[in-house]
């Protein structure tokens, strides 16, 4: 017996002083009510009600019993008032690059907010967003993964200090594509005929996850890039403190880059790009569902592209194109 179901029918009968106007209220069949009452009234071994007047009235049973149903009834409505606003109080920490800009996270946060969630975002390295899924410490996470396999993409591309004859482009406008082999130093005039010393190649700690970190450095290999020329980068801002004073190059994101003033362009080799999925904390019966929202809010964070070709374009069938997930608030 739905307990509470019952006591709602028994309450409302008694208020209305009618079975049909009850039911009405309930938005129930009228039979559907009557049986509820008379299975309450076989539970509590007495009843209720009087129906051998024209109109239901309430026996002394029935009125003894009337004020702890009602406070059964407003027990628990409280009970899921409590329940919804902890709900809604409780924060869902996401786990997020330590490279996304604050603005960008600002939204994923208001799109939270906009749908009664309180989000909170941790930067954190790729093993230990994984780590927090496991033990239940995260409610979601980007989780870095091979861009091949991968829902979202995140184009990566050289920084570089800003170039002193002219403004560099804007994002979105076209770029020329870097290889790997065009680092290569070249002979000059200037150095006599030598080969001067190559800017080394900074990786955050983002992109040091095994599996990247091996492709990038066998990719430098097949290229003829010195050995030794990928560094890791240590702190993000001596990083691009170095990269800014055009002493060293540094492989990130391009909204990391932009929002710091640095010149930026992509790589040509797609292997060597991030990918994410966005997962959702373990439990008993697999990983919790992402909504959509909270994937797009995240794809814009981390700058991500969409994996699959704009269907909005024509021809577009087969390209790569990189069709921008935005989170908009």
């Amino acid at each position: 017996m739905d307990l509470l179901a019952h006591l709602e029918a028994y309450v409302a009968t008694v208020d209305e002083s009618s079975f049909s106007r009850a039911a009405e209220r309930l938005g129930i069949a009228q039979p559907l009510l009557s049986r509820r009452i008379k299975t309450l009234e076989a539970h509590f071994g007495g009843l209720l009600f009087d129906r051998s007047r024209r109109q239901v009235t309430t026996t002394e049973f029935g009125m003894l019993l009337l004020p702890y149903a009602q406070d059964v009834l407003d027990r628990a409505e409280r009970l899921g008032q409590a329940a919804r606003s902890a709900r809604q109080a409780q924060v869902r920490a996401v786990g997020v690059p330590a490279d996304c800009a604050p603005a960008a996270l600002a939204r994923v946060i208001r799109a939270g907010a906009e749908r009664g969630i309180t989000l909170g975002v941790r930067e954190l390295p790729p093993e230990e967003r994984v780590a927090g899924l496991a033990d239940g410490s995260l409610a979601y996470a980007l989780v870095r993964t091979a861009p091949e396999h991968a829902a979202l993409r995140v184009p990566l591309g050289l920084a570089s200090a800003p170039p002193s004859d002219g403004p560099e482009p804007t994002r979105g406008s076209r770029r020329r594509a870097v290889h790997l082999e065009d680092l290569r130093p070249r002979r000059s005039r200037a150095t006599g005929g030598g080969l001067p010393a190559a800017l080394p190649l900074l990786i955050l700690t983002e992109d040091e996850v095994p599996y990247a970190y091996d492709r990038l450095v066998r990719s430098a290999a097949r290229s003829g890039l010195p050995e030794g020329l990928i560094r890791s980068a240590g702190p993000a801002a001596t990083a691009l403190a170095e990269t800014l004073a055009g002493r060293s190059m540094l492989l990130c994101a391009e909204p990391f880059a932009r929002q710091h003033g640095a010149g930026w362009a992509p790589l040509a080799d797609a292997s060597l790009h991030r990918g994410y999925d966005v997962q959702g904390t373990r439990r008993q019966r697999g990983a919790v569902d992402v909504p959509d929202w909270l994937v797009a809010a995240l794809a814009g964070a981390a700058g991500a592209a969409s994996a699959v070709a704009d269907p909005r374009r024509p021809g577009a069938a087969g390209e790569d194109v990189p069709a921008r997930l935005a989170a908009r608030g």
